[in-house]
């Protein structure tokens, strides 16, 4: 039977996690259904205060769905850079009317950071690290600080960065679950077909990643899936999912 997970330490009224608690959730966990791990600890509610981020890409309505499955009030955020694809934003959309999601959250990066630091609205042509940290790293921290729980949709088999990503992980002193890490490329076609789930409409034109639109190219027969995403630059994520420094570990103070 499975144990519930030890007693989280509260410090100014919010949970603060410790790998031991990763590794808790994780030895809990292995071998569950993952359905059936939401709605636990959505049912248990001893966590704290969750929300899926979601991309509303090409393999989001897997993750949604089962959110939907297990508990569809539980938050989305949406980041909507101002430089998504129509597409994503009408896929979003029909997303949310069709699996019943009662609290998808859209946000925008801040409109006086973007006229200081992008007031060309060019950045991510010479500088895609700084326009992906002001248009959806920044803005999407500013919306987790209202959580304790974030959920997102990364699967291990998606780049060398990702393989062996495990279920349950600490982001700074927040949890992050990846319901689907072990998850492969077949596993999410079969789930598709047997829930009958929409694709996204830039799938078919051969973009099976996708992102911001300037960011965003065509994949060609034989490249990695996520070869289009910021085409010909060393960069393989927007920093949304790098994890953040502890500022209480003794290993992240400045030495004078």
């Amino acid at each position: 039977m499975n144990q519930p997970l030890r007693k989280i330490d509260f410090i100014d009224a919010r949970p603060r996690f410790t790998e031991a608690d990763a590794i808790a959730l994780n030895n809990r966990f292995r071998g569950t259904d993952t359905v059936e791990m939401l709605r636990t600890l959505f049912e248990e509610n001893s966590l704290g205060r969750m929300a899926v981020v979601s991309s509303f890409g090409t393999e989001s309505a897997v993750l949604l769905h089962l959110i939907a499955s297990a508990d569809p009030t539980v938050p989305v955020l949406f980041g909507d850079t101002l430089k998504m694809f129509p597409e994503t934003l009408d896929y979003r959309d029909t997303l949310t009317e069709l699996l019943g999601l009662t609290n998808v959250i859209t946000y925008r990066p801040d409109p006086e950071t973007l006229a200081r630091k992008d007031d060309k609205e060019l950045r991510w042509s010479y500088d895609p690290d700084g326009c992906c940290e002001i248009r959806k790293v920044i803005p999407l921290e500013r919306e987790l600080a209202n959580f304790d729980v974030s959920i997102s949709g990364r699967k291990g088999f998606q780049s060398s960065t990702r393989k062996g990503l495990p279920r349950f992980e600490i982001d700074g002193d927040r949890l992050k679950i990846n319901p689907l890490a072990d998850w492969t490329k077949e596993d999410l076609e079969a789930y598709f077909e047997a829930h009958d789930l929409p694709r996204h409409p830039l799938e078919e034109e051969g973009y099976p990643s996708i992102g911001c639109q300037p960011c965003t190219s065509k994949v060609k027969p034989g490249e990695d899936p996520r070869a289009g995403r910021w085409r010909g630059w060393d960069k393989v994520e927007c920093g949304i999912h790098t994890p953040i420094a502890d500022p209480d570990d003794p290993a992240n103070q400045p030495v004078f």
